[in-house]
């Protein structure tokens, strides 16, 4: 038996290898040519301490607590050199990818379909040449651009292990990957880098509150279809917040996961004074008791910079502190994006 690792970088960079049933994570690292921070591999110096985001270990007793202390282990602390994984398992290293001699991945797809929303937003699907790449959902990939030596980053709205992958653009006038869209046809090739990015879905322990700007939506669309996959019980709540009427796409894709997730709830809120849509203003505006249960609650938001900061700043005035809050800005058009975990 194997168990699938993911191992998410300081630089936003994730390498996923195969660790055996009976094998440390620092030998399995090894074994597939990643040189995870170690030392002594003795459980002695602590060199190789990272954190488990997700998943059950074993970490034995053959560590001493200067290496290790309780305190650290309680907190998801490990020794990946005494790490013996008994479920897959998402690992932060606490270095850049380049430093354990490791860096993002490359992989070739086809352009399978492409579908305007309005003037709103994208969907485009690319069909992946050989096997369905790895990410975890949340992730995002750097997209080349045929023919202008260039990529722009956008979030999978897919969920792992699927052979389409699926991205929500929004539409910029004058961007280059939209203008590109308008006159790309299917059949063509382009080339992808990644996974990328620290904003991805933590095992679910308690409620979850997602706060969605715009084509922000997509990283939450790859997290339902997981969390449907996998049974999931815990209460969850998505506010997808918008400038317009027409900025509102893939509603009929959120209203599914009522139907396929027992405890899944959402709100759409349009800023425009002049809309008609029930719920107007900001989601800072549409955030229910019930959804931040007290503050223990797990809080992730993708959305632009003003959005995010809106967000970080009504918690502060409301006095809620999440039990966590992942949080990822984009802005549109550019070569790389703002993120943080």
């Amino acid at each position: 038996m194997t168990y699938r690792i993911a191992l998410n970088f300081e630089d936003g960079v994730t390498r996923f290898i195969d660790c055996r049933a009976d094998e440390k994570v620092l030998d399995a690292a090894f074994r597939n040519r990643i040189n995870l921070p170690m030392d002594c591999s003795d459980g002695v110096c602590g060199t190789c301490k990272c954190r488990a985001d997700s998943g059950s270990y074993d970490l034995g007793d053959d560590y001493i607590d200067d290496a290790l202390s309780e305190d650290e282990k309680d907190d998801g602390l490990v020794l990946t050199c005494q790490m013996v994984p008994t479920s897959d398992c998402v690992i932060a290293v606490p270095v850049a990818s380049s430093m354990c001699k490791t860096g993002q991945q490359g992989f070739a797809a086809t352009v399978a379909r492409i579908e305007p929303h309005n003037d709103a937003a994208i969907v485009l699907e690319l069909a992946v040449d050989g096997d369905a790449p790895a990410f975890l959902p949340g992730q995002y990939v750097n997209i080349g651009v045929p023919g202008s030596g260039e990529q722009r980053a956008y979030s999978f709205s897919s969920a792992p292990g699927e052979s389409t992958l699926s991205f929500l653009i929004k539409r910029v006038p004058g961007g280059l990957m939209s203008g590109w869209l308008d006159k790309a046809v299917p059949g063509t090739r382009v080339e992808l880098a990644g996974p990328l990015g620290s904003f991805y879905l933590r095992q679910v322990r308690r409620p979850i509150l997602m706060l969605a700007g715009g084509t922000g939506l997509a990283p939450f669309l790859s997290m339902l279809e997981t969390l449907a996959r996998a049974g999931s019980t815990q209460p969850v709540h998505l506010v997808y917040g918008v400038t317009r009427d027409l900025d509102l796409v893939l509603v009929d894709q959120v209203e599914a996961y009522t139907a396929r997730l027992p405890n899944f709830s959402y709100c759409t809120v349009v800023a425009d004074a002049a809309s008609c849509h029930p719920r107007k203003g900001w989601v800072t505006q549409h955030m229910t008791p019930e959804a931040l249960n007290a503050g223990d609650v797990d809080v992730y938001l993708c959305g632009p910079p003003p959005m995010v900061d809106a967000v970080r700043g009504h918690f502060d005035a409301i006095g809620v502190q999440p039990a966590s809050f992942h949080y990822e800005k984009f802005v549109p058009s550019l070569p790389a994006r703002d993120r943080a975990a």
